[in-house]
């Protein structure tokens, strides 16, 4: 993976040859060199697969830019990095953004300078437990072995909402383990895990994967029971849907809980960049549908609603014409 400090070093060496060689006066260089890092997610969810899509619409439709999608272990690493100047676009969950805006949470007295291009689709909570514990609310989770996903995750974070909504200590109460998705499933699929937990668009590869290896093996875990506490503790960021039957062939759908998905830049990214970005989200929307159904499920007017992450200057340019 290209550091900050490498790629501007390698920014810089190249301004200097093309000084060297006598070019022309040349106009306002492209930011950061012109290279565009996205900061995404594990390798079978969907941040990583719409964005490897949308570094794809920036790298062939916004001229002397080149954008590539890394994987990480999604919001909580995302926003750091973002904010350390490793990447240049970030994907979160809202709730984990608004921590780090208000500097609370993982960001405890350190707010974080990032602004917001859009609120795009939501994401839902998946709670997948082996069917035959005959586990049927979250407080039977009491000692048993449990993925709450990647370290920094916004999985990570909101399955110790619940768990804690749900009377438990996420560290005590359970046999803990912070895995990405691709470890998480592999364990499910070995019996060494009895239960996980994953927020993420319909359907996430990963899962769709695991359920479909083994019909009627695991089963998803009703959770909207827990909305009261969940939303005291937390506020309204919040909300609940049922996940639909058809999406991974289940028996009947399922009630949980969901969280809006932001698409997250630093505060000094210039304001055309950032209203170029947002225009290309739209232009090409049709595009990102193909690389996943979930990149339908926003609107310009739905995707100007952030709050309380603040939009970016040059993405509400963007919003205000329409």
């Amino acid at each position: 993976m290209i550091g900050r400090s490498s790629r501007l070093l390698a920014a810089l060496l190249a301004t200097v040859l093309v000084a060297g060689c006598g070019a022309a006066e040349a106009g306002p260089q492209p930011w950061h060199g012109g290279r565009i890092f996205l900061a995404t997610g594990n390798t079978t969810g969907v941040y990583y697969q719409l964005g490897g899509g949308y570094a794809d619409v920036i790298s062939r439709h916004l001229p002397g830019y080149e954008a590539r999608a890394e994987p990480t272990g999604a919001s909580v690493e995302n926003i750091n990095r973002l904010a350390s100047g490793d990447m240049e676009i970030a994907f979160s969950l809202a709730d984990t953004a608004a921590d780090a805006v208000a500097g609370r949470g993982a960001f405890e007295g350190q707010p974080q300078p990032v602004r917001a291009l859009a609120r795009v689709y939501s994401n839902y909570t998946h709670v997948i437990v082996r069917a035959d514990a005959k586990i049927t609310k979250l407080s039977g989770l009491r000692g048993k072995r449990v993925s709450t996903g990647s370290p920094k995750s916004g999985t990570d974070i909101i399955a110790g909402r619940l768990l804690t909504a749900a009377g438990l200590d996420p560290d005590r109460d359970v046999v803990r383990a912070t895995l990405s998705l691709p470890e998480t499933v592999k364990r499910m699929r070995a019996g060494t895990l009895d239960a996980m937990f994953f927020s993420g668009g319909l359907p996430t590869p990963g899962i769709a994967d695991l359920l479909a290896s083994a019909p009627g093996r695991y089963a998803l875990l009703p959770i909207v029971d827990l909305m009261e506490p969940l939303t005291a503790r937390h506020g309204s960021v919040y909300t609940t849907a049922e996940l639909p039957k058809e999406v991974y062939r289940t028996r009947s759908g399922t009630p949980t809980v969901t969280v809006a998905n932001v698409i997250l830049v630093s505060a000094d990214m210039p304001d055309q960049l950032a209203y170029d970005l947002t225009r290309l989200l739209f232009a090409y929307q049709a595009d990102l549908v193909k690389v996943h159904p979930e990149a339908g499920n926003f609107t310009q007017q739905s995707a100007s609603g952030t709050d309380p992450i603040p939009l970016h200057p040059g993405a509400a340019r963007f919003y205000q014409r329409g």
